[in-house]
């Protein structure tokens, strides 16, 4: 919806306005409907402004309520706002605005911190209380929306995306050690409050922080979580799909109703959105439906398109369906744009193909659902299996069927000035075992859906489409659904190759010929099969000055990936190329840390 960013000061200073500037300039492309700044003593704000809900100037921010005294920045959508809006009346408040961003400045007055529980939507946004100069943030249970931090002795500094804050400057630029080991085990996953600079956090999804002027250490508080327990008398077979659908369908209602402006379907060919574009077309007259396909590398790589699904389910349900096939020579040419446009390194074959469609896309809607999410929560991918059938202890199933790498391969991987303790077995072994998990699988998906979803396929879909204005919303992550999944028993989303339970919900509503495929990939082929001019631009970032100088790598493991990256080792255990993953993490900190111009590495 928005690109938000601020400035809270300690030491008595005025904020930095040309900071801020700066930082808002970077957020230019997630909002330009509208700009705007606001200042209050030691605080100021910057917004950048997608309108979605309440078209007007009415719902313009910084939006600052003077009878209150509070002034918001937000980004997202309280897909509940008209409910909350009712209530706040009816408890006496008035409304200058038609939209949900001053639900939330009511509901804050309202409610106090606790206002975030009754939000159903994504959001991230910062309150400041002029009355007792306390700044409040806060950010959505699945971290749908981002929140980046900078902090030091002096001032506190927020934004929708880490090259914002570096845009503001005075961060802290040197690589976490924690950060890198994370980001090379969990496939560029950094989960919060991390980064892979040092200078950098981000608040945590489900989280609240209460910060005061005078620099007094701030409160944060973890306002849910998720549980993956057995209920006491168990549900049929027959209950819990009846159930699912029921939610599904009121988590897709939810996101339709929400928006002032028409809204579209990323449509992949697969099941997940094949779902959504059954259960939204009755409703949504001339319901738009985008797809994108890349092109194949060679006899050994996979189909890099969907169309003959997505082509399938458009025809069926009378959609204006848009398809766009980008070749490869597409791809590589615009690898740098996307690259620039990444707020934290991310090697998934998504995040060009984000990229690449949501610029079609943006010019037709605002707004789309996708799928994302699905897998994670209903048992899709074929690692869960894998690891369910495993001996050992949790960590033990876990890793051996999702690391990229092991310990020992990732010593052998960084330069030993880089190089950290185990800390990701750590920190799985840690999330794996938390209380409230019933079994193995229970643990693994609430870990999927509260830690690692939000840090690799959440992220991009925020990400790429907000870098063209386009917002994406996810109906499989509202929070009332994943409860439900989170409780059912890990038999019934397995059964029949995973999820079943949206196999059943789909059958009779979209075409079996969908429902019984192979689950398909995203996939981007030259991005995992490394060849010719891909092969050489990796080349070039991995044996440019600026790699050699940071030293990040061993050189002879990066000889060994370029002398044969279809190596059958040189994949990670989820199918990705180790290769991309070293220069995608390079590219990245020349464009964002060290300012190479991006179009350095554009194709001659």
């Amino acid at each position: 919806m928005c690109g938000i960013c601020g400035e809270l000061r300690f030491d008595g200073l005025e904020p930095d306005m040309a900071g801020i500037a700066r930082m808002s300039d970077t957020l230019a492309r997630r909002g330009p409907d509208h700009a705007g700044t606001y200042q209050d003593g030691p605080l100021a704000f910057g917004h950048r402004r997608l309108s979605i809900i309440d078209l007007s100037a009415h719902a313009h921010q910084p939006m600052a309520d003077t009878a209150l005294q509070l002034t918001l920045v937000f980004n997202g959508t309280i897909y509940n706002y008209r409910e909350l809006r009712t209530e706040l009346v009816q408890l006496g408040y008035t409304f200058f605005s038609e939209g949900d961003s001053e639900v939330i400045l009511k509901g804050y007055h309202a409610w106090g911190q606790d206002c975030v529980k009754r939000f159903i939507g994504m959001f991230a946004f910062a309150i400041w209380d002029q009355c007792t100069a306390q700044l409040f943030l806060a950010r959505d249970r699945f971290g749908i929306k981002p929140l980046y931090l900078a902090q030091d002795a002096t001032r506190l500094r927020f934004a929708s995306s880490l090259p914002a804050l570096l845009a503001g400057g005075g961060i802290d630029t040197t690589l976490d050690r924690e950060a890198l080991h994370h980001h090379f085990t969990l496939h560029t996953v950094v989960p919060a409050p991390r980064t892979v600079l040092a200078g950098v956090r981000k608040l945590p999804p489900a989280t609240t922080m209460l910060l005061g002027a005078d620099g007094r250490p701030s409160t944060q508080q973890v306002y849910w979580t998720l549980e993956a327990t057995r209920s006491a008398q168990a549900l049929s077979e027959t209950a819990w799909l009846a159930a699912t659908r029921e939610h599904l369908s009121r988590a897709v209602e939810r996101r339709l109703l929400a928006a002032d402006v028409p809204v579209g379907v990323l449509l992949s060919g697969g099941l997940d959105s094949s779902l959504l574009v059954g259960l939204l077309a009755p409703h949504v007259p001339d319901l738009q439906t985008f797809s994108i396909g890349f092109e194949d590398v060679g006899e050994n790589s996979e189909k890099a398109d969907e169309f003959e699904f997505s082509d399938l389910v458009a025809a069926h349900f009378n959609t204006r369906h848009h398809k766009f096939s980008i070749p490869n020579s597409e791809v590589l040419r615009r690898l740098p744009e996307a690259v620039a446009q990444m707020t934290e390194p991310m090697v998934s074959h998504d995040v060009i193909a984000f990229y690449l469609l949501s610029e079609k896309v943006s010019k037709e809607v605002k707004v789309v659902m996708s799928g994302q999410g699905a897998d994670e929560v209903f048992g899709g991918y074929f690692w869960y299996p894998k690891m369910n059938a495993e001996s050992g202890s949790p960590l033990e199933r876990f890793s051996k069927h999702y690391f990229d790498r092991d310990h020992a391969e990732y010593l052998q991987m960084i330069a030993p000035a880089w190089a950290a303790t185990d800390v990701t077995s750590e920190l799985i072994e840690k999330e794996l075992t938390k209380p409230n998990s019933a079994e193995f699988l229970d643990q693994v998906w609430r870990l999927d859906a509260t830690t690692l979803i939000v840090d690799d396929p959440v992220k991009r879909v925020d990400n790429m489409p907000m870098a063209w204005g386009l917002e994406v919303r996810v109906p499989f992550l509202d929070h009332e659904l994943v409860e439900l999944a989170a409780r059912m028993p890990p038999e019934l989303k397995l059964k029949l190759g995973g999820k079943f339970p949206l196999k059943a919900v789909s059958r009779g509503l979209i075409p079996d010929t969908v429902i019984d495929r192979p689950k398909g990939y995203f996939p981007v082929p030259a991005l995992k099969y490394v060849r010719g001019p891909f092969l050489q631009l990796m080349r070039t970032i991995l044996m440019s000055e600026a790699c050699l100088k940071r030293g990040l790598y061993r050189r002879d493991y990066v000889e060994k990936l370029l002398q044969n990256p279809e190596a059958p080792d040189h994949f990670t255990r989820i199918n990705g190329s180790k290769l991309w993953h070293l220069a995608l993490l390079e590219w990245w900190l020349q464009v964002h840390v060290d300012g190479v111009d991006f179009h350095q590495y554009y194709p001659q």
